[in-house]
């Protein structure tokens, strides 16, 4: 029997209900503890909202990025602070420096104390405090697909020179990321399509990569076989104005299946406000046939699956794509796209179509409608497929797997 592991998980930005990061940092910490390791979560704001047996260190942050004080002005008190200082100069110049001040904050709260930990395992911050990290406890990283795919969509998603010019300010620090995930000895990433395209985009060797899966939280997400199914609905959990989704092109497919047939759309979020999903909501007239449920409890969330004929994914691009793996999980048929990593998280158990294709998504979208059998058929296949392959314990069991490659090799 080997000896459990004390592991210190470090995210700069823990968002648990959004955002693949912290839904990823929640459950990975609770499954590992679960096995009997000890846990410690070193974060950033907001509070990762753990649920198991984890411990949790917030780490005090300029939090420039809370929605609620966006940009906001900090004291001269905490700009003292050199860190803070640095963190709101790159903010004033355009720049997006969490993952990098985060890495500060971690050496500096960390000091002394590295050793008292088996592993540090980083959550994509890709700081430089992690090289300093390395050379006193085994280091690793997580991550989810490289930034430079949302980096180029962005760039390409505007005409305007200028907001190009912003787009590649404020991705500056995938500089950094790049230089610090070549010199780590391994990292851990959710799919193969991930693992290839960050080895070609970081120009990293492919046998440094470890692939494990991410889980499925099936607590959460689960079959409601007492909801009544509303005929002709579609729901998308993802309500993001970023090119990266690909909302729009399912917007315009339903813009032209409300021409024919009965149809209502449910997206799980709130829009940007004037932003790019709201206007083109308005220009496209698709009002009455939308609804944005905003922010929405666990609870609620599992209902809107379980009242929706199908789940449609249009994403163009995902490192691993939880909403797919989610959707099966409520024994949902699925649409999704073709688009990274999420054909191995389908299988042959989604309906796929290219990404950006407003078109295909039209003839997926109105062929799973008209075939109540090809529905119920798809939604037992993803049920099957999540519970085979993406468990959150399978997960933790395959981490820690690494965590003790890693630690033989550093030592």
């Amino acid at each position: 029997m080997k000896p459990p592991l004390h592991i210190a998980l470090l995210s700069y930005r823990s968002n648990p209900h959004c955002g693949g990061q912290g839904v990823y940092i929640r459950h990975l910490s609770r499954a590992l503890s679960d096995l009997g390791h000890r846990v410690e979560v070193i974060a950033g704001p907001p509070d990762p909202q753990l649920n198991g047996h984890a411990g949790l260190t917030m780490l005090k942050t300029l939090d420039l990025y809370n929605p609620d004080a966006l940009f906001r002005t900090p004291s001269i008190e905490e700009l003292s602070d050199r860190i803070n200082l640095m963190e709101w100069l790159d903010v004033c110049t355009m720049g997006y420096p969490e993952p990098w001040t985060f890495g500060k904050r971690v050496v500096r709260h960390l000091k002394g104390k590295e050793t008292r930990y088996d592993i540090v395992h980083d959550n994509q911050s890709l700081s430089y405090g992690l090289l300093s990290l390395m050379k006193k406890v085994p280091v690793t990283a997580t991550i989810h697909h490289p930034m430079t795919v949302d980096r180029r969509l962005a760039v390409k998603a505007t005409r305007s020179f200028y907001k190009k010019l912003k787009a590649l300010r404020w991705y500056s620090f995938i500089h950094m990321q790049k230089k610090v995930a070549r010199q780590l000895p391994k990292i851990l990433t959710v799919s193969t399509v991930s693992k290839q395209d960050i080895s070609k985009e970081f120009t990293i060797p492919e046998h440094k990569f470890s692939v494990i899966p991410n889980g499925i939280d099936t607590q959460s997400f689960h079959p409601l076989e007492t909801v009544k199914k509303i005929k002709g609905r579609i729901i998308v959990t993802n309500s993001a104005d970023t090119p990266l989704k690909g909302l729009y092109h399912l917007l315009y497919a339903v813009k032209n299946i409300a021409g024919k047939q009965r149809i209502s759309l449910v997206v799980v979020g709130t829009p940007k406000k004037n932003g790019g999903v709201e206007r083109l909501v308005k220009h496209l007239d698709l009002g009455r046939h939308i609804e944005f449920t905003g922010r929405i409890t666990q609870e609620r969330f599992v209902r809107e699956y379980a009242r929706a004929s199908i789940a449609v994914v249009p994403s163009l691009y995902e490192g691993f794509g939880l909403p797919v793996g989610e959707a099966m999980a409520c024994r949902i048929p699925v649409i999704c796209t073709t688009g990274g990593a999420l054909p191995e998280v389908a299988g042959d158990a989604a309906k796929l179509v290219p990404p950006g294709d407003s078109a295909a998504l039209e003839k997926a979208i109105v062929e799973l409608l008209d075939d109540p059998a090809e529905q119920e058929a798809l939604a037992q296949k993803g049920y099957d497929r999540v519970l085979a392959h993406f468990t959150w314990e399978a997960t933790a069991r395959k981490t820690v797997q690494a965590y003790r490659e890693i630690i033989h090799d550093h030592h």
